[in-house]
């Protein structure tokens, strides 16, 4: 689109430097060849731009296209593997239920008897906070 315009643009001038050159006694040439030339050399560098830009974009969406691609296809390979996991995941929950489970049966007795024999001691220690609070109570002023 924008060759477009600068064909365009050129054309005008081209058209309108013919239309002046009959009408005109004595013009400058070298200046109007000076600033055509300005004029295309400005276009030439505004369309090298716009082109710089539109290639960085394209690249742009290769990269963005590409990794996501790779996402996909990573992903695609990855899946049979997770399902591979969590079915043997599963598998092995199932087969250590009866040994947690026989291992708590175990450990019931030992909790218990630790519980037992901890108690009082926990009961004194108990006893002995509260015993600590009454006295700072005590000593506190009246409020």
């Amino acid at each position: 689109m924008k060759f477009s315009l600068v064909a365009a643009l050129v054309v005008v001038l081209a058209v309108a430097h013919g239309s002046e050159a009959g009408s005109l006694v004595k013009r400058d040439v070298q200046a109007d060849v000076d600033k055509i030339t300005r004029i295309i050399n400005d276009m030439s560098a505004s369309l090298t731009a716009s082109t710089q830009e539109l290639v960085d974009k394209v690249k742009a969406l290769e990269v963005t296209n590409t990794a996501q691609s790779y996402v996909d296809d990573s992903k695609a390979k990855l899946q049979p593997l997770v399902e591979k996991v969590q079915a043997e995941a599963a598998k092995m929950q199932e087969h250590m239920k009866p040994v947690l489970a026989n291992i708590e049966e175990q450990m019931k007795p030992l909790t218990d008897n630790i519980q037992e024999q901890v108690k009082p001691l926990t009961d004194m220690v108990e006893k002995f906070f509260q015993q600590v609070m009454d006295q700072t109570k005590a000593l506190m002023p009246p409020q």
